[in-house]
């Protein structure tokens, strides 16, 4: 798997809309064994999304876990849980997590670290204000972000994790970075992660663009030579428009053709 688009359903779907919507991307999906495709879905559906993606190129993950195996954390849900459910992936640290339920660096390192023992890929996303950025603040939010997250991880674990940029300012605002500026930053996030793992396994770690990705702009997104990728919000809550992200049109200078 070269590039990996990926959904997150916040919070929508009951789990007939979600099984429904499987189903249907099922049929849709264009055989392209070097591109992955995941969907992150609420707790409520996990089981039944990812018993309908069985056999399917579709891999399911949580849009959020703890980091405890188990005890007084009311609400919450465990890793073990989340695997149980036929899961393989979860996202950690999403902005809308970071801002409205205060999780800190420290709890994102965390959360990967109990994704990677029980065997699921994390998903870690960083990304700046649109104060952050005009105070030119880009790369030190960037490198606070990923330092912390990747505290304490090894070489090898840091292999089996995926980084998704997302701008604060372009989630969900209509806006869009330029694939430019969204390129240079996956860039600067690349350098950041080679600076701690060396250049071979920055070069190897797909990042992936996130922020008002839609299908309209997939293909020029998807042009650039850093991104690897994309994580959708709302656009991957209609069959349609997600499955065009998901069959974006390759340039040739894409990651998948490489």
């Amino acid at each position: 798997m070269k590039n990996l688009m990926a959904g997150n359903w916040k919070m929508h779907k009951t789990i007939a809309e979600g099984v429904a919507f499987v189903n249907e991307l099922k049929a849709q999906l264009q055989d392209r064994p070097e591109r992955g495709v995941l969907l992150c879905v609420p707790s409520t559906m996990l089981h039944a999304v990812a018993t309908a993606a069985k056999g399917s190129a579709i891999m399911v993950g949580s849009e959020d876990m703890y980091f405890e195996e188990k005890g007084a954390f009311t609400g919450e849900i465990s890793p073990s849980m989340v695997k149980d459910t036929g899961a393989t992936a979860t996202l950690v640290g999403h902005s809308e997590r970071r801002v409205i339920f205060g999780e800190t660096d420290l709890v994102v390192n965390k959360k990967i670290k109990a994704a990677l023992t029980h065997g699921l890929l994390p998903v870690l996303c960083i990304g700046e204000s649109l104060e952050e950025r005009e105070a030119g603040k880009l790369e030190a939010v960037l490198s606070t972000q990923i330092k912390g997250g990747l505290e304490g991880i090894s070489a090898a674990d840091a292999s089996k994790i995926v980084i998704a940029y997302e701008p604060v300012w372009a989630i969900g605002t209509g806006k869009t970075a330029s694939p430019q500026d969204a390129d240079d930053a996956h860039a600067m996030a690349r350098k950041l992660v080679a600076n701690l793992y060396g250049q071979e396994l920055a070069d190897k770690m797909m990042i992936l663009y996130g922020g008002s990705v839609k299908a309209d702009n997939v293909d020029e997104l998807m042009a650039m030579k850093n991104i690897n990728g994309a994580l959708v919000g709302g656009a991957a809550l209609e069959v349609e428009s997600f499955t065009r992200i998901s069959n974006f049109t390759c340039s040739g200078k894409c990651s998948c053709s490489k």
